[in-house]
């Protein structure tokens, strides 16, 4: 099993090796390490493997050493990288050796990447140019080290208590328990190492975590105010939109009297959304509630468990399933996008939904395709096809498509960036910043949106996407 330890270093040459000695010891293997002076002097983040017993063990005994800190008197930082063997204590070597030359070390930073080694970099603060070569001279001995330049103009934050100022004042716009503080601030730093390593400076993943939680917090209460239309597709059938300021846009289909929900947004807001859902539908407390939701994204999926019926397609009820069981969906599967949504379920209160009330709608599609048929689906007088992507945007992904009366739900693989209210359009912004990329593979989700326009007939289509206003697209026949 894995676990992270969070840990405040004592000020002395060497704490860091005496807690790698405790994970030796203990026949624990260290797969990450986050340390940066530049934004925390005290906080060290280390992602340990091994037993529950030992992991235990190595926890006790480092709260009998203490925790980590070191200071670098004005000195110069000389960033290295050293490639380790992926094994218990592969790095107490190279730390015994810093520790024999009395350097202070500024940054840390490692993490396993399915290999047999991990590139472990290190700042070493050190003063004369003679004992860094000589020290150099017998670490490539041990392994082969690499020295990297590294850019210090980076703003310096409050470097004694940064990271639990950071998460508390999060945990305080948004009204987080305290048993998610921990796990906020784990993903908080697992974030700003992993976009650190890209090139992305931590001053900006901390101020666009901070203003994607202001963004949210400020839409509550009175002041969720999204934007809802009515659209008539047919004799018997309106689709009303509504589209918050945060999260995905929640469409009901309404049919005589019957209503089928199309996506559902955040968690967070679920007393503003049951307000305006009976306010459209009067009797909303006593229907049937379903829902059929198009992908297993947080912002999509947020009020799953307040429906009775979920209605998904093959790879989506997977998904939604392992959510359920182990806490673990397609999202987190992928180290680049994991700690944005480990954030996003604690800032927005997301609970997986019970897969009881999950029904399998299509089939489990094969072959290469952009787009694949996986099925059909009926609701009132409307008739979809559905279709599932290949994973460009996510795994599970369904297009639905009714070609009688020119109506479309797209999910995330078209969204109408050039129709947003102003307050979605800025929470938009900080998403592909975070998480590098809002899709698994957006070379993929381009041809998968180009086979979407390609499957649609001549004449007047409504496009209903995840995100921004209903789209008129016409096409005129050839």
């Amino acid at each position: 099993m894995k676990k992270t330890f969070v840990t405040v270093m004592p000020n002395h040459i060497g704490a860091f090796l005496k807690a790698s000695r405790c994970f030796a010891a203990n026949d624990v293997n260290i797969t990450r390490v986050s340390y940066n002076k530049a934004v925390d002097s005290h906080m060290l983040f280390i992602d340990a493997e091994g037993t529950k017993e030992n992991l235990k063990s190595a926890g006790d005994e480092l709260e009998k050493i203490g925790y980590l800190q070191c200071e670098e008197n004005g000195k110069n930082v000389i960033l290295l990288e050293f490639k380790l063997c992926d094994v218990p204590g592969s790095v107490t070597r190279i730390l015994e050796l810093i520790s024999e030359f009395s350097f202070n070390i500024s940054y840390i930073s490692s993490q396993e990447n399915g290999s047999d080694y991990q590139y472990f970099k290190m700042g070493i603060v050190a003063e004369e140019k003679e004992k860094m070569d000589e020290f150099l001279f017998n670490a490539r001995k041990i392994c082969d080290v690499r020295v990297i330049d590294y850019n210090h103009a980076d703003k310096i934050y409050d470097n004694s208590i940064f990271y639990t100022h950071f998460v508390n004042e999060l945990a305080s716009l948004m009204q987080i328990s305290a048993n998610s503080r921990e796990a906020l601030l784990v993903n908080t730093n697992l974030a700003m190492q992993q976009l650190d390593e890209s090139g992305v400076s931590p001053y900006r993943t901390f101020d666009s975590i901070s203003r994607f939680c202001e963004l949210l917090s400020k839409a509550r209460g009175d002041d969720y105010a999204p934007r809802i239309s009515t659209h008539r597709v047919s004799e018997k059938t309106d689709i009303i939109l509504i589209e918050p300021p945060c999260g995905s846009n929640t469409a009901i289909i309404c049919s005589e009297g019957k209503y089928l929900f199309v996506d559902t947004g955040y968690a967070y807001c679920k007393d503003e959304m049951n307000k305006i859902f009976k306010k459209l539908i009067p009797d909303f407390d006593s229907i049937e509630k379903s829902v059929f939701v198009t992908h297993a994204d947080v912002d999509h999926c947020g009020l799953l468990s307040e429906f009775d019926t979920v209605y998904a397609g093959y790879d989506t009820a997977k998904c939604l399933a392992m959510e359920y069981e182990n806490g673990v969906g397609y999202r987190e599967q992928n180290p680049l996008h994991k700690p944005y949504i480990q954030i996003c379920k604690i800032l927005t209160s997301y609970e997986s939904v019970n897969s009881e009330k999950i029904k399998v709608i299509g089939e489990k599609t094969t072959g290469s395709e952009p787009l694949m048929r996986a099925g059909t689906f009926d609701f009132g007088d409307l008739h979809f096809e559905i279709f599932q992507g290949g994973g460009g945007h996510l795994p599970g992904e369904n297009v639905l498509i009714d070609y009688e009366n020119h109506v479309v739900f797209s999910g995330d693989i078209f969204i109408n960036m050039k129709d947003m209210i102003a307050s979605q359009a800025r929470y938009n912004h900080y998403a592909p910043i975070l998480m590098t990329s809002v899709d698994t593979d957006p070379e993929l989700c381009a041809h998968e949106r180009k086979a979407l326009f390609a499957r649609l007939g001549a004449g007047k289509w409504l496009i209903f996407g995840g995100h921004g206003g209903v789209k008129e697209y016409i096409l005129n026949p050839m």
